[in-house]
């Protein structure tokens, strides 16, 4: 039988999962395995490497989100072209 999971540790990898459009086993061994090279092992300390995950990822999420608007903004001489199908 799988051992219990700390509630918080799941509610993190979670929202890192749903933040990144990934599944819950892959945040959750994102954040294993970043935890593994810092050398943190137990849960409190994987819940907080979880938290700063996320905490990345939503910044570097509005930066994106910035850089492809401006990516799709038209350019005044392409505004009206119309591309061959």
């Amino acid at each position: 039988m799988a051992a219990p999971q700390d509630h918080d540790y799941v509610i993190a990898c979670s929202r890192l999962a749903s933040q990144l459009s990934i599944s819950i086993a892959a945040a959750r061994r994102k954040v294993d395995t970043l935890a593994a090279r810092e050398g943190v092992r137990d849960a409190a300390g994987r819940t907080l490497v979880a938290q700063r995950l996320l905490l990345e990822t939503q910044g570097a999420g509005s930066e994106s989100r910035q850089l492809l608007d401006t990516l799709l903004e038209a350019v005044a001489e392409e505004a009206n072209y119309l591309g061959d199908d």
